[in-house]
């Protein structure tokens, strides 16, 4: 659902705000540890999701990296979601970077590492990593599965599940929950304005916080 208006109005709350509405419904949603690599502004989109297997250099032939199956798999409007367990090598580089703004995906998370730091910026995808690191995934990385379960930083990430990130993080929010948590989501950055309106008005912090009931 490239289209969906739904996604604008996710990349338009902060990732901080989507944790507190998933703390508040009992949802684990935010994976620990990756960090804003690149992009211009907050995006939101449906995960594509992509499992690697990595083993230490020649334990794949150079064939399954197969980063052109990764790209072709996404579309506009996109995340893909990579797992690769946390491992110290790069999935992802400045010529990916280029293929996917050609196919109009919206954003990249790697649970691994990213490389060619400056010519992925200089492409204006928004991408989040655990590792920024020169070593490649030849030969050293597999892919084992697209558009499967996967775990990135600890949270569960399903084909279809939304991803949100922006430069303090990612949130994943479930597909069958996304409805709910949006609207929770939305109201609670509707009391985020409030408080500023109020903080700029000349009221004190406390009493603004008592009056709302938000912190």
């Amino acid at each position: 659902m490239p289209d969906d208006p739904r996604m604008a109005r996710a990349a338009a709350i902060a990732t901080s705000t989507w944790s507190d509405a998933l703390d508040r419904l009992r949802i684990s949603g935010c994976p620990q540890g990756l960090a804003w690599r690149s992009g211009r502004g907050p995006v939101a989109g449906l995960a594509v999701t992509v499992l690697e297997e990595i083993r230490p250099l020649g334990g794949f032939p150079l064939g399954e990296f197969n980063v052109g199956a990764v790209i072709a798999a996404a579309g506009a409007g996109q995340i893909l979601v990579i797992d690769m367990g946390g491992a110290e090598v790069s999935s992802f580089g400045g010529l990916a970077a280029a293929a996917a703004v050609r196919r109009d995906i919206r954003g990249v998370v790697v649970d691994g590492g990213c490389r060619d730091l400056a010519e992925v910026r200089a492409s204006g995808l928004a991408v989040a990593s655990r590792h920024v690191t020169p070593i490649s995934g030849k030969e050293r990385a597999r892919v084992a599965g697209i558009n499967v379960p996967v775990t990135l930083g600890g949270v569960a990430v399903a084909p279809g599940d939304v991803v949100v990130l922006d430069e303090t993080g990612v949130a994943v929010i479930p597909a069958a929950q996304f409805d709910e948590v949006l609207d929770l989501a939305a109201r609670l950055d509707g009391q985020d304005r409030r408080f500023v309106a109020a903080l700029e008005a000349g009221q004190e912090f406390g009493a603004i916080a008592a009056t709302l009931g938000h912190v």
